[in-house]
């Protein structure tokens, strides 16, 4: 079994990741009946160049620092961890700044040569730029705790973060909506700024009770160690960094692919302006925010993996790297099946009690199979990169956006398909970079999905599905309401769902115990 701080790490990421998307599903919920699906529209027109600034600004520096602190504390250098923070922080700061500018005074740019083809969207892209800087210092406070495999900054940053962005952007919409649509997205869109400056000053408070703790460690360590260069950190972070974030620009790339492409081809299909502003509303966001919710685990098990695996690799411990790969691709699966199967019989009802419109059902639907495939490339990501291979998954992220672009090009223009079509080139998206990864790990690990595992969740989720029609179709039989038919149905199938697995033994007592702190007291419970 995987030692109680891995274990540890990924359970607090997941609960903070829970908290955050809980947050901003509210938010979403909130804006989305303020603003409407055309307002909804040019808040992701602007938010897509925003996450591509921020990527290219720092994207891969958590993970470099995570694989380099890792590898600095598995040799127990303290003083080596606490430099490659600094070194990097340094940098940081001088590149988060130029790209907020970059974005503030190329926004006219973006809109004039329409590559964002609505022009009320010019303020939110505007109102984003100030965002970068503060989350481009974030990234690297979370790259050196994420290293130290202590979570609870981390995670305390992003709660605090995502509730002060949130309350700012429902806040400022509100105020701003009397002045048109185009005021009250550029106010949503500003949330993000002072949201990421609380996270700052979280991250600095345990910052500064790190270096209070470690001082002794550090000074010795400076006076009795030969330390790394600056040039030679600096180096490494680079050949590490880079490839981590081309490919997380491939996220915001694929999002702006979306924004190039399907406005237009929907247009092409037959749509007017208004009519694409809307339907891309409701697959960028609403439906792709769904989609992202249940993959909260799989992305907290993949930050978790980098810094687990890397240490493990230091030490040349080939049997912690396969048990971690084997546990983390287990835990996956108990979690993205069930929740592609839950979202994909329930979509439209969730459409309904969430955005107060059926229509994005239809795209929700659609990129319910994409949780599964999405979960896999995350956590493959993850081991990948704690191998070192970091350039691997940029590979196969370029690849399956190549194929992306094709499909989105072709398919959104048929009339027949229109936003169907680009909701299924996602789901290509996802599945082109989950299997390619899926090869190399079991290339570098020797370790691949277990297919008796799998068809266990499989069956206990074809059971839950069941239950979950059942209970929707008797409550609304009786009650003709679909809040509560929709809340008993996930409830209920929820329920069901784990009694199964305990059943099917595809979790045992022993994987129970082993979460940290409460899972006896769960298991003797059980």
């Amino acid at each position: 079994m995987l030692e109680n701080k891995f274990l540890k790490g990924a359970l607090i990421l997941t609960i903070a990741g829970v908290i955050v998307k809980v947050i901003g599903s509210v938010n979403r919920i909130i804006l989305s009946r303020l603003l409407g699906g055309e307002g909804i529209g040019l808040y992701q027109m602007a938010y897509p160049i925003y996450q591509l600034a921020l990527s290219v600004s720092s994207a891969g520096i958590p993970v470099a620092i995570s694989i380099l602190v890792a590898e600095k504390l598995a040799l127990s250098d303290h003083r080596g961890a606490w430099r490659i923070f600094q070194i990097s922080l340094n940098v940081m700061i001088v590149t988060g700044l130029f790209f907020s500018l970059l974005l503030y005074f190329g926004a006219g740019w973006l809109i004039e040569n329409h590559i964002v083809r609505d022009a009320r969207s010019y303020y939110a892209i505007v109102a984003l730029a100030p965002a970068i800087f503060f989350v481009t210092i974030l990234s690297s406070y979370r790259g050196f705790f994420q290293g130290m495999q202590s979570m609870t900054p981390t995670a305390s940053s992003q709660i605090v973060e995502q509730l002060f962005r949130v309350i700012t952007m429902i806040v400022l919409a509100v105020v701003l909506l009397p002045y048109g649509l185009s005021y009250a997205a550029a106010g949503a869109s500003f949330g993000a700024a002072p949201g990421a400056a609380i996270g700052v000053m979280v991250l600095f408070y345990y910052y500064w009770k790190y270096r209070k703790e470690n001082q002794y460690k550090i000074t010795l360590q400076e006076k009795t160690s030969k330390q790394e260069s600056s040039f030679s950190i600096i180096k490494r972070i680079i050949k590490l960094a880079l490839p981590v974030s081309i490919a997380n620009l491939m996220l915001p790339l694929t999002a702006n692919i979306d924004l190039l492409i399907v406005p237009v081809r929907l247009e092409v299909a037959g749509y007017t302006v208004e009519m694409a502003t809307e339907l891309f509303g409701y697959l960028t966001g609403m439906a792709v925010a769904l989609v992202n919710l249940p993959t909260i685990l799989t992305a907290s098990l993949a930050a978790s993996l980098v810094p687990a695996i890397s240490e493990a690799y230091t030490l040349k411990n080939q049997q912690a790297i396969y048990q971690r790969t084997k546990t983390a691709f287990r835990i996956a699966n108990l979690l993205v099946i069930p929740s592609f199967m839950g979202l994909f019989l329930l979509a439209v009802p969730i459409s309904q009690l969430l955005y107060a419109t059926p229509n994005a059902g239809t795209c929700i639907a659609i990129l319910s199979f994409g949780i599964i495939l999405l979960g896999i490339g995350q956590v493959t990501t993850g081991i990948l990169q704690g191998l070192g291979h970091t350039t691997i998954p940029l590979i196969n992220m370029i690849i399956a956006a190549l194929a992306k672009v094709v499909l989105s090009y072709w398919l959104t223009a048929i009339p027949t398909l229109g936003i169907k079509g680009a909701a299924w080139a996602t789901n290509a998206d996802f599945g082109i970079a989950a299997m390619l990864n899926l090869i190399f790990v079991y290339r570098y690990v020797g370790v691949g999905i277990n297919l008796k595992d799998t068809l266990k969740v499989i069956v206990s989720t074809v059971l839950m599905g069941i239950v979950v029609l059942i209970s929707y179709d008797f409550v609304m039989l009786h009650s003709f309401a679909n809040t509560l038919a929709t809340l008993v149905a996930i409830a209920t199938g929820s329920i069901t769902y784990v009694l199964l697995l305990i059943m099917t033994k595809s979790i045992t007592k022993r994987d129970i115990e082993n979460i940290p702190k409460v899972g006896k007291k769960i298991s003797s419970l059980l």
